[in-house]
């Protein structure tokens, strides 16, 4: 028989959702999500238009949203229904059972102002500038890695496929098929498996295993292709490690170049196999390299993040980047926590 509810029922039920081990409590606890509020109401600044309207929701706790959504890999509606359905979602936005709740309409025009204004990047630099004052990013040497990031597949012909090859959008797609067709994203093929989308080409810090920065390109770009673009002049004298993809003469000249101490995997070719005494100067570098493998772990299976369900490069780029922050917040509480 159900009871009668009760003033203090909700206060109970969080409660009881606090002891099981809400994460959400610890990102409220750790994170000053103040520091971000600066960035986000000037992306929102615009001329006064006059009285009346609708007051917008809150700038942070919109940004909160965001972070909600990566790091549970969440649309637009679900996240709607979510804060809804979720104590620990509205405890940890700040919102109260009788609270209006942002629909899905709203949080994706929050989330794209937020793209076309490039202000995810700064979010997450700011969030960086964050964990150097505290500590948790040492200058101790890097590793770089990437990782697919699956787009939503496209059915085109061969002949539309031939067009978006040469950089053009097919003569018969209409304004509305032209809006669901992401002709930025590209196949391509590792170890026997195709992928359709783009690569999160990251450099963390080999011993807080936090991402430092962080680059997006289409999935048939190599991965030697941007490591330049991760490089910063701080990690001069310092080391870098990457497996094999990152191996060859170009590399290595950018690397003596910064006076970056090179700790990439050699690599045997057909009839230039590696030596006993390389493979096990490999074997060493792994033991640091697999740290890289933590950080897409959690992405790929803690935040299933290694899916999109936008079209095009300027949405995945935010998107990825809102993905990225949302690992540091989480690594930085679990570093707080050891």
């Amino acid at each position: 028989m159900a009871q009668q509810k009760g003033f203090f029922d909700e206060d109970f039920r969080l409660e009881k959702i606090s002891k099981q081990g809400d994460p959400l409590r610890k990102l409220d606890e750790y994170i000053n999500w103040e520091m971000f509020r600066p960035i986000l109401k000037k992306a929102f600044r615009k001329e006064a238009k006059g009285p009346g309207g609708r007051p917008p929701f809150d700038y942070v706790m919109m940004f909160k949203i965001l972070v909600l959504q990566r790091l549970y890999n969440l649309s637009d509606a679900q996240m709607q229904f979510h804060i809804l359905d979720r104590l620990s979602f509205m405890r940890f936005l700040g919102l109260q059972i009788n609270d209006t709740v942002p629909d899905e309409k709203t949080i994706w025009h929050f989330r794209e102002t937020l793209t076309k204004k490039g202000k995810i990047e700064i979010l997450f630099e700011k969030f960086r500038s964050f964990l150097m004052v505290k500590g948790v990013i040492a200058q101790s040497g890097n590793i770089v890695d990437a990782s697919f990031v699956e787009a939503p597949k496209q059915r085109n012909s061969r002949e539309e496929n031939k067009e978006i090859k040469n950089r053009k959008t097919p003569e018969s797609w209409n304004e509305s098929k032209k809006r669901q067709k992401d002709t930025d994203a590209k196949w391509t093929s590792k170890g026997g498996k195709r992928h359709f989308g783009y690569k999160n080409h990251v450099k963390a810090c080999k011993k807080s295993k936090l991402i430092k920065t962080y680059g997006v390109s289409d999935a048939s770009v190599h991965d030697s292709q941007i490591l330049e673009d991760l490089l910063e002049k701080d990690d001069s004298h310092h080391e870098v490690y990457g497996d094999s993809a990152y191996a060859g003469g170009p590399i290595k000249e950018i690397l003596d170049t910064r006076n970056i101490r090179n700790r990439i995997h050699e690599k045997g070719y057909r009839n230039n196999p590696l030596t006993e005494k390389q493979k096990e100067k490999n074997r060493k570098k792994s033991k640091v390299r697999a740290r890289v493998e933590h950080i897409f772990g959690f992405i790929h299976n803690s935040m299933n993040g290694s899916t999109l369900r936008s079209i095009g490069k300027q949405r995945a780029e935010a998107i990825i980047g809102l993905m990225n922050l949302t690992y540091n917040m989480n690594r930085y509480i679990q570093l707080q926590r050891i």
